[in-house]
């Protein structure tokens, strides 16, 4: 493939789109546009968008609910819709739900406490571009830092989610209270992850370990083979 053509979406309020930024450029080696929410297009040729944690709009009315009005979304949501890959992680995740992209929503979590640590996760399939550099009940561990990251939807949805494999990752215990420990959904076409762990803090030894990477991997393994 060409060289590889990212961008990372800035909202007021997020503060991790450096993170971001940095893993997917120092794993892609290609460049990552930064791009800010009032932007109306995106940059052509991407192969990858990614919304970052952080606090959009100071988690104000819900979270991820006014940046999912950003006028940068129209277009994500057009790029979504072509097959285009977006990885939302924490608020990434809680945007992409307001958004439509994601069913389900992230609630307060469970004990009203704000959960910042290494957690377990569980691989639940490995058949996603997402997911690919895994294997199948793969027990990794990747870091998650939010106040509402309890996943909630209703039992149909759920039932539906775990019928057509779109339960990426799920915690190996309980963290934040979320609905059948899900931790990352796909879309049905299987283009869009949002997940609430953070796997830009994962990717090299010095950050304590490097299961994270996999996921970036995955993601340029299968373009290329695309």
């Amino acid at each position: 493939m060409a060289s590889f053509s990212a961008a990372v979406v800035t909202f007021p309020g997020s503060n991790c789109d450096r993170d971001m930024a940095v893993a997917i450029e120092e794993i892609s080696g290609g460049t990552v546009h930064r791009v800010w929410h009032r932007d109306a297009e995106l940059p052509t040729g991407l192969d990858l968008i990614a919304l970052p944690g952080g606090f959009s709009y100071g988690d104000y009315l819900r979270s991820g609910a006014m940046a999912a009005r950003s006028p940068i979304m129209q277009a994500i949501v057009a790029a979504a819709a072509r097959g285009v890959p977006v990885l939302g992680v924490c608020n990434g995740f809680q945007v992409l739900t307001e958004a439509g992209l994601l069913p389900g929503a992230l609630m307060r979590n469970a004990g009203i406490r704000f959960v910042c640590r290494d957690v377990a996760l569980t691989v639940e399939q490995n058949r996603s571009l997402f997911t690919q550099g895994y294997l199948p009940g793969q027990r990794v561990t990747v870091p998650v830092a939010h106040h509402d990251g309890n996943y909630q939807a209703d039992e149909a949805t759920l039932d539906r989610l775990e019928a057509e494999g779109r339960v990426a990752f799920r915690y190996a215990e309980p963290v934040n209270g979320s609905a059948r420990q899900i931790a990352g959904v796909l879309s049905e076409k299987g283009n869009v992850l949002g997940m609430m762990p953070h796997p830009e803090r994962m990717i090299e030894p010095a950050h304590g370990g490097s299961d994270g990477r996999k996921l970036f991997e995955g993601v340029l393994k299968g373009l290329v083979s695309a």
